[in-house]
């Protein structure tokens, strides 16, 4: 494992997905504040919650270089043509975060059992997530070599925290499943080429939900489910609490030991001794 200074991101090359505001925001920043570029996706390109051109800004201020490219990952087409772009620009991919995801939507209804809930849930957030990260690292891959990183963002295995979710969030737990079983598969394949697979946890989705602009109006517009949280509590992690577990796994130079491990944000802390952007090390409790 190594973090020292001189491991910086200055030259490396990332695609952030689902970035225009909360994780990948937090993730793109990130890495841009270690000198990456960051090719910033998402759909949102005009509003007053976050863009993918805002984001893309605020990576150069960083000190990066931030690319804003619309892209619907629904859209096949699309996806390919967002790394043929980056093969033309940049010749290669180092760092590809796939974090794009739908489906929390009208969350009043979170908390009904499995057959009360809106099919379109389970499609969009299949659609939306595991098979977006699918396809984006089916085009990514051929742009990269030894010592790329590819991080799912998801959550832990809930056998890991014994954490008893209930009906309430099946759907998203089967999703996220589905993304750990991608990152433990694409990890296997992979290995030869040295190219490292994770799943990366916000602490905020293994024990509740993350302070990020799309949960909070959910939750505000969602009735008596936000008793269920502490995402306003002052102990919420902020989004780039998981930029600095991606950039710390980006910057170790032993980081496919950890290749087909799936890791929550507050075991990253104390393992590469990264901090929240107030210093603190948030570790959530119902």
């Amino acid at each position: 494992m190594s973090t020292s200074s001189e491991h910086t991101l200055a030259g490396k090359v990332a695609v952030v997905t689902g970035a225009s505001r909360g994780v990948g925001r937090g993730v793109a920043l990130t890495l841009g504040e270690r000198g990456a570029t960051v090719y910033v996706t998402g759909r949102t390109t005009q509003g007053d919650n976050g863009t993918i051109g805002e984001t893309a800004e605020r990576v150069t201020q960083r000190g990066g270089r931030g690319i804003a490219v619309p892209v619907d990952h629904t859209q096949d087409d699309q996806v390919a043509d967002l790394f043929e772009r980056v093969r033309q620009e940049q010749g290669k991919l180092d760092i590809l975060v796939n974090n794009v995801w739908g489906g929390y939507e009208n969350m009043e209804n979170y908390q009904a059992p499995f057959w009360e809930q809106p099919l379109w849930r389970w499609d969009k957030m299949f659609a939306t997530g595991a098979r977006a990260h699918f396809v984006s690292s089916k085009f990514g891959v051929p742009l990269m070599d030894t010592g790329g990183l590819i991080v799912n963002t998801s959550y832990a295995d809930l056998v890991k925290r014994d954490s008893d979710w209930g009906d309430w969030g099946h759907i998203v737990n089967i999703a996220k499943g589905a993304v750990n079983d991608l990152t433990r598969v694409m990890a296997f394949s992979l290995r030869e080429r040295g190219v490292a697979v994770v799943s990366v946890a916000p602490t905020g989705f293994v024990y509740g939900l993350q302070r990020t602009q799309r949960i909070r109006e959910a939750l505000r517009t969602s009735g008596g489910i936000a008793t269920l949280y502490r995402t306003e509590q002052p102990d919420g992690e902020t989004s780039e609490y998981t930029g600095r577990a991606v950039a710390a796994l980006a910057m170790d130079v032993a980081v496919m030991a950890r290749s087909g491990q799936i890791l929550v944000n507050d075991e990253l802390a104390d393992l590469y001794g990264f901090t929240d952007i107030d210093g603190r090390k948030p570790r959530l409790s119902y």
